[in-house]
């Protein structure tokens, strides 16, 4: 009977195990499509712009619309597993980047445990293809503050647009219109304002530059001042060479808030560079359609210690079939234009 007790012991650990394992990271299996084999690691963990919203959103695009099975991770309180964006230093679930493909960066200035980064340094040092979104440029502080200028091509410089004021329209490069991963992309909207972009080497392909517009408004006219003379680059395509001298290709947009991302293209320059960068043949028009309604929060800081906890959102609750509805913090200006409808196709 001890011995059977302690068998049932053990197996309820191992449960137990299984399942915080689980809950550290979201997991979308890769339907029929191009990108079917081919695995994506998504990972979000930024205060301000809500990756926690926008990463689960694009991994049921790329996975569900196009075949990448897709893993997404999340800065979560290392005590009870809730997604706590505020919270920089536990980022689990980074071993997934082992047999990645594909990793997607969306953090700000977090400094993850050593321990926990050992599968990106080792990512890194693989070459292998990396996509930053909007703070990936200042994604993380200390010995990995390398990521942005070095990876990406740009660190953190300064808001170029009147933050919460001005938005950005996407302008096509003309040199590189061409180009695949702008197959389709012809209106880029985003109501995060453009970023000062002053390191980006000429070796670095641009695709589109960011006009500052007079308001939020997706209607709204780029402003008639030194502002858009020139334009800041916005997303970019360049060859990276990792610390350890490993060389790879990255994708950068300085876009990239939950609210960006109710733009149709530029949902669709992201999955087109994903294409790109995994050695697909980026599609003409790619279906970037909600699998679920999307609901972003305006950007903005949450300093309420005890608003993540109270909210006590986990990541399963980004699931296939779920849609956390939007909470903007304090200060969040009129912004009526968000994505509320379910999908189409």
């Amino acid at each position: 009977m001890r011995i059977q007790s302690l068998h049932c012991v053990a197996l309820a650990a191992c449960v137990l195990t299984a399942s915080a394992s689980f809950a550290e990271s979201l997991v979308f299996k890769g339907g029929d499509g191009p990108g079917k084999g081919k695995r994506i690691v998504l990972i979000s963990g930024d205060e301000e712009y809500r990756s926690e919203e926008a990463v689960p959103m694009l991994g049921k695009i790329l996975s569900q619309r196009h075949g990448f099975t897709c893993t997404v991770l999340f800065s979560l309180d290392p005590n009870k597993g809730y997604i706590d964006p505020n919270n920089q230093r536990n980022l689990p679930g980074l071993e997934a980047l082992d047999d990645a493909d594909l990793m997607i960066v969306a953090t700000r200035f977090r400094t993850p445990s050593d321990d926990q980064m050992k599968p990106f340094a080792a990512y890194l040092a693989a070459g292998k293809p990396v996509i930053g979104l909007r703070t990936a440029t200042h994604g993380f502080q200390g010995k990995w503050s390398f990521f942005g200028r070095q990876i990406l091509g740009e660190q953190w410089v300064a808001h170029h647009g009147g933050h919460k004021r001005e938005g950005c329209r996407g302008v096509i490069e003309a040199a590189n219109a061409k180009h695949p991963v702008l197959n389709g992309v012809k209106d880029v909207f985003a109501p995060s304002d453009v970023y000062t972009v002053k390191n980006l080497t000429d070796d670095a392909t641009i695709l589109l530059r960011g006009a500052v517009t007079e308001t939020l408004d997706p209607a709204s006219k780029p402003v008639k001042n030194k502002k858009n003379d020139p334009m800041m680059a916005l997303a970019w395509l360049r060859d990276y060479k990792s610390p350890s001298g490993a060389k790879g290709k990255a994708f950068c947009t300085t876009m990239g808030a939950s609210v960006d991302l109710v733009s149709n293209d530029a949902r669709r320059i992201v999955v087109n560079a994903a294409y790109h960068l995994t050695g697909l043949d980026v599609p003409e028009a790619a279906n970037v359609e909600f699998v679920d309604p999307f609901y972003p929060s305006f950007y903005g800081f949450i300093r309420d210690k005890t608003f993540w906890a109270k909210r006590n959102l986990h990541p399963e609750d980004f699931g296939l079939g779920k849609s956390p509805v939007a909470v903007d913090p304090p200060g969040t200006p009129n912004w009526p234009f968000r994505k509320m409808g379910p999908s189409k196709k």
